[in-house]
């Protein structure tokens, strides 16, 4: 499963102290609740550790497309797709400014039921962060930001990849997830990196699943209450609407725009 040599992927990493990754490739979409709280154990990770991050991106909006639909690139606004079309823009000045863009927005929606998915909270969004609102503008206007989001979607999808959060390491090697609501800080953000990091000594160890209990199901809805609020979509799950008040069908619900 590897993305290495396409677009810069694997450029610059290595293997760390103790056979821990010195750097990931971490795909994402700034509109899913999951990939929103496994990104603030990936921070706490690169807070303890050193890890380098590379934030790249992946498309639910087009993962979850009906047949008959338009693609997100060819809407003059779409969503998530949109404001990675942002994010693309200014990872061009360096990471640490997507980097900032990615807990601005994912913040505002996922904690603060914000609608960073509309271009004038985007803007203001922007202005928050000493940046020129006109960026929003700037990255629709450049075709290239959407080539940008849509290559970076396609490393996934050849992996065998269908949703966030996806972590590439520096060997080549892709795995979804993990999944979860309540990040671990400390120590313990360190023995679950430990953790997904051990995985990769085994090749062909594909799923391991926690199932989902009514109690679950209810945390969940409660820690994504100001997304649900906020979301201006149907979530779904390979092709089935998910009711975050119910036991999802799987981890990781993903965006369809109706």
């Amino acid at each position: 499963m590897s993305g290495r040599g396409v677009g810069g992927y694997g450029a610059g990493v290595g293997a760390g102290l103790g056979g821990r990754a010195a750097s990931v490739d971490f795909h994402l979409d700034m509109m899913c609740p999951y990939a929103y709280q496994t990104s603030l154990w990936i921070r706490e990770v690169r807070a303890r550790t050193g890890l380098e991050i590379s934030w790249r991106f992946f498309s639910l909006e087009e993962i979850n497309r009906a047949d008959g639909k338009k693609h997100p690139w060819e809407r003059e606004w779409s969503y998530g797709w949109s404001l990675m079309r942002v994010g693309a823009l200014l990872r061009r000045r360096g990471m640490e400014h997507l980097d900032a863009w990615y807990g601005t927005v994912g913040r505002a929606l996922h904690v603060d039921g914000q609608k960073p998915h509309r271009p004038d909270v985007a803007r203001e969004l922007l202005a928050t962060m000493g940046l020129d609102p006109g960026l929003v503008d700037a990255a629709i206007a450049d075709p290239t930001t959407s080539d940008e989001v849509l290559a970076e979607h396609r490393r996934v999808t050849q992996a065998g990849g269908f949703g966030v959060p996806t972590l590439f390491f520096p060997d080549g090697q892709c795995l979804f997830g993990p999944v979860l609501i309540d990040p671990p800080a400390g120590e313990s953000a360190e023995r679950l990196w430990d953790a997904v990091v051990a995985w990769t000594e085994f090749p062909h160890l594909y799923e391991i699943q926690r199932p989902k209990s009514r109690s679950d199901a209810e945390q969940i809805a409660a820690t994504f209450r100001p997304y649900l609020q906020a979301r201006d979509w149907v979530s779904i799950d390979r092709g089935t609407i998910v009711d975050f008040g119910t036991p999802p069908r799987s981890a990781g619900a993903q965006e369809r725009i109706r």
